[in-house]
């Protein structure tokens, strides 16, 4: 059974190594020593985003990636939803100059880490989510 799954909320987006991202994904929780039971990618609009951003963490601005984790317990495998508004990452991507699949990979191993239990709320936390994410595009991008 594939553990990794991308769904369409309102459009999609074209990324021609899909079937190589999905795999690589339950590499990167084997590597931080998780197990992986799904995770399923919501890829979506701003304004669908902003909407689960109001109705679930009462926060009023746009955000590239919203991660849940819905594991039944803390020992138990992992399973978290995780959406990403591809128009937020076209527009991170324009404004830190990087193309398009890279700032979405990025995005996207954002999310798992956040699943891996990786924090950005502080500068050493983001410092180390950074060092993360880089690692595994790196690593993916071998």
């Amino acid at each position: 059974m594939q553990k990794v799954k991308f769904n369409y909320a309102d459009g999609s987006f074209v990324y021609n190594k899909k079937a190589a991202l999905k795999d690589f994904v339950e590499q990167l929780f084997r590597l931080e020593g998780k197990e992986l039971e799904s995770i399923n990618y919501v890829f979506c609009s701003d304004s669908y985003l902003i909407e689960i951003n109001r109705s679930f963490l009462n926060h009023d601005d746009y955000t590239d990636t919203i991660t849940f984790d819905l594991s039944e317990s803390i020992d138990a495998p992992i399973i978290g939803e995780i959406y990403i508004s591809t128009e937020r990452v076209k527009e991170n991507a324009n404004k830190f100059n990087v193309s398009f699949p890279l700032e979405m990979l990025r995005v996207v191993f954002h999310g798992a880490l956040h699943l891996c239990g990786y924090k950005d709320k502080n500068p050493k936390e983001i410092k180390s989510m950074r060092a993360k994410e880089q690692y595994y595009l790196d690593l993916f991008s071998k």
